[in-house]
């Protein structure tokens, strides 16, 4: 059996590192900071690595952390020199097209195999093991980590061997429930405006032309305004957008609503009431902007 490593005990990666303990795997974690989830995994079996370097020590090393600079933190030149011989490292957090390119050169220099495979999907999808999974690196390497990748996600998208190219999907997918949201909060908020119960559009808009999962869960939680508890915070879909912007630039692309959008998020974040919110929760900037305009 091989040994794996989990690193990054986060929203996500704690339910991602539980469906690997329970399915009987011999899983060392290890995590930034001092995590409540570790009891539990260490009741169930896990064992704890005390430094990055020892969860390395592994033939499998599996990382989900929260953005750029804690993955170029844990992941360097040092750290990636001293790991097992034949390690294959799977990192499935959402990073810049540049961190992407950095982690790739400095595993290949290092001779660790590396697959870059970020996740669509929130908690609750992680702890069923029905995540989507976007992967990218040598057929050998992912090959390597398709029993971890089958048991995380319900299908592993391979798109090529550059790890980029899964950064890269991973970056515009989440543009697109960017969009989503804030398509949401603008046809919620105008059909409120005139009158209409929004659960009831709500239903009507998911039984009919947009029936997938971001339109029926992110307007249910903007319709009935609940934003807690948090499954993917302002920040983070701040970050996210943050890299769609950088990703446009390197491919060239102009993003012609992104101004639009950051200034959504900027105004969430000002706002206290708001800040510590699902990222569902930028749509109340939208009402806002509508009750400002009636009182006007």
């Amino acid at each position: 059996m091989s040994e794996i490593s989990f690193l990054g005990l986060g929203s996500m990666g704690i339910e991602m590192a539980r469906r690997l303990v329970a399915a009987g795997n011999s899983i060392r974690v290890w995590n930034r900071s001092e995590s409540p989830h570790f009891a539990e995994l260490l009741a169930a079996g896990a064992t704890r690595a005390g430094s990055v370097d020892e969860a390395l020590d592994a033939d499998i090393a599996i990382s989900m952390l929260a953005h750029d600079q804690a993955v170029r933190d844990c992941f360097t030149a040092e750290t990636l020199r001293a790991a097992r011989p034949g390690l294959v490292h799977v990192n499935m957090a959402t990073i810049s097209l540049e961190t992407a390119d950095h982690l790739a050169r400095l595993h290949r220099d290092a001779g660790v195999g590396y697959v870059a495979a970020p996740v669509l999907g929130r908690p609750n999808v992680a702890a069923e093991g029905m995540l989507n999974i976007v992967a990218a690196g040598s057929a050998d390497d992912i090959a390597a980590a398709k029993g971890c990748l089958d048991l995380l996600g319900k299908q592993t998208w391979v798109v090529g061997e550059d790890a980029r190219a899964a950064n890269l999907v991973k970056i515009a997918v989440n543009y697109n429930l960017i969009h989503a949201i804030q398509a949401l909060a603008e046809s919620i908020t105008l059909v409120e405006r005139g009158g209409v119960d929004s659960s009831t559009f709500v239903d009507i808009l998911t039984d009919t032309s947009f029936s997938g999962s971001a339109y029926v869960g992110y307007g249910r939680l903007i319709s009935e305004k609940r934003y807690e508890p948090v499954s993917f915070s302002v920040t983070l879909g701040l970050k996210d957008l943050s890299l769609a912007e950088g990703a446009a630039r390197e491919e060239g692309v102009t993003l012609l609503t992104a101004p639009a959008l950051r200034d959504v998020y900027e105004r969430t974040l000002a706002d206290p009431a708001l800040a510590g919110l699902d990222w569902s929760a930028t749509a109340e900037i939208t009402r806002g902007l509508a009750a400002n305009t009636e009182s006007e």
